[in-house]
């Protein structure tokens, strides 16, 4: 063991061997895996070690296929056997909404490039599995590339072969103490101290210790997961293949050949937590004690799916634990605040993903970005209010026992909830309203009678004329919404200016002024589609700027800020102190202008100033995201509640109504105005979008160079434009194919029905070479073919008179 390593990676499971593999590979050899026992003691010695390239989120599906097509080269470089077996692989429905939801599933995948699966109907896959019973299945889905692998022998591929490259690899060898340093950190381990630039935390069930270690509160808990291992099963002796891996999502199962007999795995209803301050040190190659009992329902379903097990005997019982995070999906990145320590956790599927972690992280730390959007698995889309040992317990809980749950997208899970709430959340409660969530905060989605229950489904809700009221008293009078759910940071000091001109990249407004604002990374993809407030001089000279952008994203975007300041600024997070409601329709000046005697009906269209709204002292910004003459009124947090009440009061005679954010989705797509995570993500360029129109490019910003050669060169091959769908009971959501003809040709980024106008919208990136008003299209809705037709931008009035009038 040297003193000092460029990166020391913790933990010697399949993430952390693969970390340490893909840093050497992009070049970096001086680093060191610190393995407290030997490779694979933890979770990875257990796992299923099941692969598939499908997921819900189409860029960790991507990440996936990656780390399948990465297994086979992987062995042939080490020289490492990993028992690859790709049997290709079932996924099974047994309710119509299920059918229905694999049908629409499978062409998502077709949008992101995973080609090799298919819809099968049941007698097809009975036959592709002859082990399976096909009593009260609808259909399925195949996929080519699945199967399973040996699951110590691929953490030895990736250490191998990373050490080849030069890396190196110390078992035996725990770490007990993480210290900041100012060159990065100093390593304690049970041999001695080594210093590094960068420490990655990929220990698995001993991450949260390896967190605490730095300062850090992860996120994570263990839990336990079950499954058996039969005797030799007679009819598989007879047949010349493997059965494929077969998942029956309504039976809570997965099974896949092991060697003549089969495993079977459970996600049970009734899960359990293990060790949620993170496993002993001695812990290694134990499991828990089996507990048929608590999973019996579960294990009658899989026996009467698969008959033969009920003619043989169990072999083998796994008890064993996975760290999962509150929505399943990795915590991998930098942690803002601890420069140089990065997550590398939570990785339940670590041999389905562990590939597209390692690839990704190595990239973050070498380039200075992933090249994949791994928004999805970023540590920074929670806050410190997931630190809460029972807000982990209840949604890593509620994910592990809705594993193979059907999950609406218009359905709203309990667990972690209410936590964060607006000053008038008791009085907006009595309204009517129906929340929703934003990262910490309850949001409102509409308002409806009392008594109102939602129906979860894949198609239009029974909220939908509760939404089209919404909508059409917006575009007719005066629409109130909460708009808490809007992130604010304060930017001030005497070289805000120059710091904003640099990381922004459109021209900075004048005094009470406002400007939509692109951010770019340094390799010219979208950072951030944010609106930047000049608030003018205070008391003091120096002006104070706004940041507005997503909620969800504060984390996020001051971890940018953070690692992108400069001296003399100072960026200050107004979220827990600030909150607001908007007014948007015909109606609103006249509404505002009830509350103060100040010109605030003179406020120019993009403009803004603080003014006595009632007894209250705001800042209003003249904008709204509706397409409506629109006013944002931004007030204390304690003020909330009051600021509501005057608004309603002063607009009772204007027929004000209050409305929610599922309202503003629908008017926004009859604007055509994109958002963050749909239409801008940090996969997509300006020109690609339509950000490019925003960019001033006189001056210097960050990624400007990217950019310029995107707008001198060939330009982006797709291009964000708006369609117009003849869809009846479904609208488009998000990753829908669309097809000229047979030829795909690109993908639905949003979509929703425009109640003004009275037809279902969507926006797709498309082809340049169907991007042309009036192109006829198709799109998969819900899993069947409508046809499509791109229209002109903005299709409720494009000239946009209605908000600047």
């Amino acid at each position: 063991m040297n003193s000092h390593y460029r990166v020391v990676v913790i933990g010697g499971g399949v993430v952390g061997a693969s970390v340490l593999y893909h840093l050497a590979k992009l070049g970096w050899t001086d680093v060191c895996l610190i393995e407290r026992s030997v490779l694979t003691a933890g979770s990875s010695w257990h796992a299923a070690g099941g692969i598939h390239a499908l997921n819900a989120d189409p860029n960790i599906a991507g990440l996936q296929a990656y780390t399948i097509d990465l297994l086979s080269e992987i062995e042939a470089e080490s020289g490492q056997n990993i028992g690859l077996h790709m049997t290709g692989g079932l996924t099974m429905a047994g309710t119509p909404d299920r059918w229905e939801w694999l049908q629409s599933a499978y062409r998502t995948f077709q949008s992101i490039g995973i080609e090799d699966c298919r819809l099968v109907t049941t007698e097809e896959a009975v036959a592709l599995n002859p082990i399976m019973s096909g009593e009260g299945l609808l259909g399925g889905m195949w996929a080519d590339r699945e199967g399973y692998i040996d699951t110590t022998g691929t953490v030895h591929a990736y250490a191998g072969a990373a050490k080849k490259r030069g890396a190196e690899v110390i078992e035996h060898n725990r770490v007990l103490e993480l210290n900041q340093t100012l060159e990065g950190w100093e390593v304690v381990t049970e041999k001695g101290t080594v210093s590094c630039e960068h420490v990655v935390n990929a220990a698995g069930l001993w991450a949260k210790q390896v967190g605490r270690m730095a300062g850090i509160e992860l996120p994570v808990s263990p839990l336990n997961h079950h499954y058996l291992i039969s005797d030799t099963i007679p009819q598989l002796e007879e047949l010349d293949f493997e059965v494929p891996m077969t998942v029956d999502l309504e039976g809570f199962t997965y099974l896949r050949q092991d060697q003549k007999g089969v495993l079977l795995g459970i996600y049970e209803i009734n899960h359990q937590h293990w060790m949620m301050d993170g496993a002993p040190w001695e812990y290694g190659f134990e499991l828990q004690q089996e507990d048929p009992d608590r999973i019996e329902h579960e294990l009658t379903l899989g026996f009467n799916r698969y008959p033969c097990l009920q003619e043989v005997g169990v072999k083998t019982w796994v008890n064993g634990a996975f760290t999962f995070s509150p929505d399943g999906n990795p915590l991998v990145g930098p942690v803002r605040g601890k420069r140089g320590y990065w997550s590398a956790c939570a990785v339940m599927a670590g041999f389905l993903q562990g590939g597209g972690v390692g690839k990704s992280l190595a990239e973050w730390m070498i380039h200075g970005t992933p090249e994949a959007d791994v928004y999805g698995m970023d540590i920074a889309r929670y806050g410190v209010w997931a630190e809460n040992k029972q807000y982990i317990k209840e949604t890593t809980g509620q994910f592990y026992t809705r594993r193979f749950v059907m999950t609406y997208p218009n359905e709203q899970l309990p667990a972690g909830r209410v936590l964060k709430t607006p000053g008038a959340y008791a009085d907006m409660t009595a309204a009517g309203c129906q929340w929703g969530q934003s990262w910490d905060l309850e949001v409102p989605l509409y308002f409806a009678e009392a008594g109102f229950e939602e129906t979860p489904s894949l198609k239009r809700p029974n909220a939908f004329p509760i939404v089209a009221g919404e909508c059409h008293a917006v575009r007719n009078g005066v629409g109130l919404l909460d708009i808490s759910g809007f992130s604010r940071f304060e930017v001030t000091g005497p070289g805000a200016r120059k710091w904003l001109d640099r990381i922004m990249a459109s021209k900075l407004p004048g005094p009470g002024r406002a400007r939509l604002a692109p951010m770019l990374a340094e390799d010219g993809r979208l950072k951030g589609d944010l609106t930047v407030f000049n608030w003018g001089p205070g008391m003091d000279g120096q002006t104070t700027w706004w940041i507005m952008g997503s909620y969800y994203l504060r984390a996020w975007h001051m971890r940018w800020f953070d690692d992108h300041m400069d001296e003399c600024v100072h960026v200050r997070d107004l979220g827990e102190d600030t909150a607001g409601f908007s007014l948007s329709g015909p109606k609103s000046r006249a509404v505002i202008e009830k509350l103060t005697d100040a010109a605030v009906g003179d406020l120019a269209f993009m403009g803004c100033d603080s003014f006595d709204i009632g007894l209250l002292r705001c800042k209003v910004g003249r904008l709204s995201v509706t397409g409506e003459l629109g006013y944002e009124i931004h007030c204390r947090t304690g003020d909330h509640a009051t600021l509501r009440r005057i608004l309603l009061e002063a607009g009772a005679d204007q027929g004000i109504r209050e409305v929610g954010f599922n309202a503003l989705l629908s008017l926004r797509l009859e604007k055509s105005f994109g958002i963050w995570n749909a239409e801008f993500t940090q996969g997509y360029t300006p020109g690609m979008t339509g950000m490019d129109r925003w960019i001033d490019w006189d001056k210097n910003f960050t990624g400007k160079a990217a950019a310029l050669a995107e707008r001198n060169g060939n330009g982006p091959a797709r291009r964000l434009v708006t369609l117009e769908i003849a869809a009846d009971d479904a609208d488009a959501s998000g990753y829908e194919p669309v097809w000229a003809g047979k030829d795909k040709v690109g993908f639905v980024t949003s979509g929703g029905f425009g109640h003004t106008i009275g037809k279902s919208l969507a926006m797709a990136l498309v082809d340049v070479a169907h991007c042309a008003e009036g192109t006829d299209l198709s799109v998969h809705v819900v899993g069947v073919e409508k046809n499509a037709k791109v229209i002109a931008p903005s299709p409720y009035d494009p000239a946009g008179r209605a908000m600047r009038t």
